[in-house]
């Protein structure tokens, strides 16, 4: 795509980036939040634990063979994804709402990895109604390990856009200087 060259002040070509110029790009306040806390940042952290929560489970359940594990895991995967289901709602929300946000490639990079995270999730957990005792060996510990590295992936993206772009923030509480 070609960028638009500006002259400066020394005569010196410059090119501009046409997403920085666009209307809307600095606009990346969070607008889905009460009293200035966003329900995205705050409702990740539950899925987040949970997931990791049903992979802990499913490796005490393969290394104990204590069923009451297999419960706990088979729960963990299911309220790791209906969690999940919340956070995504509030994070979808953002992305469309906010044109500072909706303009970012990198969020809807995050955006994918959230879903991809989410379709993992409601597999593991649907896979587990058949025998949540027997889903675990091999399938379910595999599906729990492999939530736990997308999870980790769609943080780590979230997490860039928050701290490295201020995105789905509230700019309007900052801290006192001194």
């Amino acid at each position: 795509m070609p960028q638009e060259m500006v002259q400066t002040k020394d005569k010196e070509l410059e090119f501009t980036d046409p997403i920085t110029a666009a209307i809307g790009f600095n606009e990346s306040e969070s607008r889905v939040a009460i009293w200035g806390h966003p329900l995205h940042a705050m409702s990740v952290a539950f899925p987040v634990a949970l997931t990791f929560c049903a992979f802990g489970a499913d490796a005490l359940y393969w290394w104990s063979g204590a069923e009451e594990w297999a419960w706990a895991a088979f729960w963990a995967a299911g309220t790791a994804f209906l969690f999940g289901l919340l956070a995504g709602l509030t994070g979808i929300s953002e992305l469309l709402i906010v044109p500072g946000i909706r303009i970012r490639a990198a969020a809807w990079t995050h955006f994918a990895i959230a879903m991809m995270l989410l379709s993992v999730l409601g597999l593991n957990w649907g896979w587990r109604f058949g025998g949540y005792v027997q889903a675990i060996l091999p399938w379910g510990i595999l599906m729990s390990g492999f939530s736990v590295v997308v999870v980790v992936a769609t943080g780590w993206h979230g997490g860039k856009l928050v701290f490295d772009y201020g995105l789905g923030t509230s700019k309007g509480n900052e801290r006192p200087k001194g």
